[in-house]
Formats: C-alpha cells, sequence, structure tokens
C-alpha cells in the first residue's frame, strides 16, 4: 500500500476514533504479508511515529492478535484465527488441508488437528483447524486451543524445524512444566528429542500431556520450504501404541500431502558418485 493510498484512507475516515482507526490500519497491513512487518516498516508505511505505534503493538500482541518473529517482525497471532482476521494465506491453508485431514481421519478413525505456532513469545501451538474422530472415546480439543510446545507431537514438530536461532530463542523462554511423569522438562533432554524428530520427520507422544493420551504429528512446510504447522493425529494411548508404525506413515504422508499443496517441493536426490554414468 503506497502512502497516498493511507492518506486518502486516512481522509476518508475523518471524524473516526483514531487509536481504534490505527490498529485497524496495522492490521490491514499485517494480514498482507506471510513473513511480518517489523515496527520500522509499520512506521514508514503509515507515516505515523514508531513511538505512537509501539503501544498499539504492545497490546496487540499481549492480547494474540499479532506476535513477533525471531527478527522482531510483528505477524498475526492466534486471535486474528477466532476472529477470522487471518491473511489469505492464512486462511487458505486450512481450507486446503481440509479434505486431506477428513480423509485422514477416515483412514486412521482418530481425530486429526492442524497446529500452528501461537503467540505468547511462541511458546504454545494452537490448532487452526480440526477433523474429530467418529469413535464413542476420543480426543477432542478446539479451534483455538493452545497446548504446550514442548508436551505436544506438534509442538515438538514445528519446534524442531523452525529455523535454529528462532528455535532457541523459542527454548530459551519456554516454561518447561512438568504435565505428567513423561514430560519433558530439562532443555538437554527436549534438545535431543527435537534432533530425532528432525531425522524421522515425525513426532509421537504418548502421555506427555495428559495420562492416556497421545500423538503423532509431522511438519507442514510452505511453499519457502519454512515450517507452516503440523498436521497430527490425536486419540486414546491404548489406541494409539499398538498402530505407531501405519499411524505415523499415515500422517507423514498426508503432512507431504499438504505441504504440496501450499507448493512445497522436494529436490529429487541427486545421483551420488557411483550412480553416475
Amino acid at each position: 500500500m503506497t502512502t497516498g493510498a493511507v492518506r486518502e484512507r486516512h481522509g476518508a475516515a475523518a471524524g473516526a476514533h483514531r487509536a481504534a482507526g490505527r490498529v485497524v490500519d496495522i492490521l490491514e497491513l499485517v494480514v498482507r504479508t506471510h513473513e511480518g512487518l517489523p515496527l520500522r516498516e509499520l512506521s514508514a508505511q503509515l507515516e505515523a511515529p514508531k513511538s505512537s505505534l509501539l503501544p498499539l503493538l504492545r497490546t496487540l500482541t499481549a492480547r494474540g492478535y499479532l506476535e513477533q518473529g525471531a527478527l522482531g517482525a510483528y505477524r498475526l497471532g492466534p486471535k486474528a484465527f477466532e476472529l477470522g482476521m487471518a491473511s489469505p494465506a492464512h486462511r487458505a491453508w486450512p481450507e486446503i488441508a481440509r479434505p486431506a485431514l477428513r480423509e485422514l481421519m477416515q483412514r486412521t478413525g482418530e481425530t486429526v488437528f492442524l497446529g500452528s505456532l501461537g503467540g505468547d513469545g511462541g511458546t504454545a501451538v494452537v490448532f487452526v483447524d480440526k477433523v474429530e474422530s467418529e469413535q464413542v472415546i476420543r480426543y477432542t480439543a478446539g479451534v483455538g486451543d493452545r497446548r504446550a510446545l514442548h508436551a505436544t507431537s506438534s509442538g515438538k514438530v514445528i519446534l524442531a524445524f523452525l529455523p535454529a536461532p528462532e528455535r532457541e530463542r523459542i527454548l530459551r523462554a519456554l516454561p518447561l512444566k512438568r504435565y505428567t511423569d513423561r514430560t519433558v522438562t530439562s532443555l538437554p533432554a527436549l534438545r535431543a528429542a527435537l534432533e530425532d524428530v528432525r531425522k524421522t520427520g515425525i513426532c509421537v507422544n504418548l502421555d506427555e500431556l495428559a495420562v492416556g493420551a497421545a500423538g503423532i504429528a509431522a511438519p507442514i512446510f510452505d511453499r519457502d520450504g519454512h515450517v507452516a504447522g503440523a498436521c497430527a493425529i490425536g486419540g486414546p494411548t491404548d489406541r494409539v501404541r499398538p498402530r505407531l508404525k501405519p499411524l505415523a506413515a499415515e500422517v507423514k504422508a498426508t503432512a507431504r500431502a499438504i505441504s504440496a499443496l501450499l507448493g512445497h517441493r522436494i529436490d529429487p536426490p541427486r545421483a551420488s558418485r557411483k550412480d553416475q554414468p
């Protein structure tokens, strides 16, 4: 948006509440970006002093409507999903993924979730969509619900594939709360678990958040190769544990299919020296 357009819009809104209008201006700018906008860019595009924008940004971030990335850029937070204010890209990917989620639920019989990195400094995973199991006993949670990153399969799989600087920033800020005897509560153990996730491309969680609840998650990547979120199933541990291998394969395949729908392409492996003619 050009500065002229900003001035024209402000002129049309003469008489409107200035602070409320500025909040809408901020959200309208941020909603058009995938990586977010730093304070200096928001200040330049809105032709507003940083000092007047910063309190608004802090309030929106504290309330979950914005969140800050590793480099300080502001992007939409989880509350934006709840109010239907997500950007076209963020709004579209759950919609694009839903048929695949429904098929995964039908094949596995378990509840299926899409998870995304939430607000609060990135210390939670937020569910942005779900397809609930038809089983009488099933895992259930609502869209917009948050779960601890370190105690969930979705949270750990997202953490594992974040850029190293952002991952380390989040790890240092995580309150490693113990939920059960199986919860990982030390940074060395969590880092080791994340390394395993990066190697296997899958995260299995048995009884770490709640006794009797299990989750299996795989990463979803966008067209730029950044982790966009996680595809996960959740179910009773007694039902999931005997089927870990086939369920993990189903989740991984679905996450790859959703990533492909988002434009992610995996380059074919290069031929090794012995394979070359």
